[in-house]
């Protein structure tokens, strides 16, 4: 049994049937789609130029003998009965559990219920974004993480005027530091966004829709759109009750396996054990087909070695990609080492080590970089 509707679901059930598991398989989603890759949501689908991005069309799933049971999500489960509860109250009995529910983005509680006010997790808030988009003139997106960046650039390209709102120093501060954040505001601006940091919202208001957001400065902004995007946290609220071990996520092994036997946990939801001991709990699209080579073997009882990769992260903004690998951070020392005023590759230094690079259209130069992170080099076997 698996709980979840994108692409940690999808690849948990490719892999079994991979792996020659012949047993049953079902896939359990509070969705009405079948799985389908989130990223897409705040670029092409949101710009109209995508439609379908379900990643296994409905006959792969009936020639696969899996079975999907949509629109009617994991209320609760009992791990010593071995039964999950879903919404509607049915319970379906299950010999290894997967969780892979994924995140719930973060809402601000203080904002009134108005028309206009999104926020981007699923498809079809997509959709409803997409078609409020083709008739707004000015939007204010809150927050400008990768989300907030994304969804600035793609409103920008629909001819929308866009005000990016942040409270920290430059977009991006916390997860790559202020030196690239800067980067990435320099890029916007010359796109047009009015990027704001250092200010958070103080209010939204309105009539029948949003009309207007005024910031924590005293400035006030008339908009028609207003996106929020300040982050997610694991989806694990179904699971306060269960006995499964929970700190910011689902606390797992090395190979997936959580505190409560038969049950799993992998993707956005999971906190693996590293091989140093720690907990990590990685947000990375490429991350899950990792753990999945990695979980589901160990789940039929096979032998396999843990998960170690390099961590990879992209986010597309205009026409310039900007890629990460490895695992940098906001404190590490940054060394900006090309920059054409658009474009930038930056390494990342802790302790005389090189940990990861950050480059804006440059993936090449990005990937070549692997090795280096791989095997804990210096940092001045990169700037020689």
């Amino acid at each position: 049994m698996i709980v979840g509707g994108g692409l940690a679901a999808a690849r948990v059930a490719e892999q079994l049937r991979r792996s020659e598991y012949a047993g049953p398989i079902a896939i359990v989603s509070d969705e009405d789609h079948l799985p389908y890759d989130r990223p897409p949501l705040s670029k092409e689908v949101l710009r109209a130029e995508k439609d379908d991005v379900t990643l296994q069309p409905a006959e792969f799933y009936a020639e696969n003998d899996i079975t999907v049971l949509l629109g009617n999500g994991a209320a609760s489960v009992d791990t010593v009965a071995n039964v999950l509860r879903l919404a509607d109250g049915t319970t379906l009995g299950y010999d290894e559990l997967v969780i892979a529910t994924g995140l719930v983005p973060k809402r601000i509680p203080s904002f009134p219920d108005l028309a206009g006010i999104h926020v981007l997790r699923n498809y079809d808030e997509s959709l409803a974004l997409r078609s409020e988009a083709g008739s707004a003139s000015r939007a204010v997106v809150v927050g400008a993480g990768f989300i907030g960046c994304e969804v600035a650039a793609s409103l920008r390209g629909l001819g929308v005027d866009v005000v990016l709102v942040e409270p920290q120093p430059t977009p991006l501060a916390s997860v790559l530091g202020e030196t690239i954040g800067e980067l990435v505001a320099r890029l916007h601006r010359s796109e047009g966004v009015d990027v704001r940091c250092g200010v958070g919202v103080a209010e939204v208001s309105g009539d029948d829709r949003v009309r207007k957001v005024t910031l924590g400065d005293g400035s006030e902004i008339e908009a028609d759109l207003v996106i929020v995007g300040i982050g997610s946290h694991p989806a694990t609220g179904w699971l306060e009750d269960s006995g499964i071990a929970l700190d910011n996520g689902v606390v797992c092994d090395e190979v997936g396996r959580t505190s409560s036997p038969h049950v799993w946990a992998i993707g956005d939801v999971a906190s693996w054990r590293d091989p140093v001991g720690d907990q990590v709990r990685v947000e990375h699209w490429s991350n899950v087909a990792d753990q999945a080579r990695v979980m589901v073997p160990s789940m039929l009882g096979q032998e396999v070695s843990a998960a170690v990769s390099v961590p990879y992260f992209w986010s597309d903004q205009y026409d310039v990609k900007i890629q990460c690998l490895g695992e940098p951070e906001a404190t590490d020392t940054v060394h900006v080492v090309q920059d054409d005023g658009r474009k930038f590759l930056a390494y990342y230094e802790r302790d005389g080590i090189v940990v990861g690079v950050v480059g804006g259209g440059m993936p090449g130069k990005v990937m070549k970089t692997r090795g280096k992170i791989v095997a804990g080099a210096p940092i001045t076997d990169l700037l020689a």
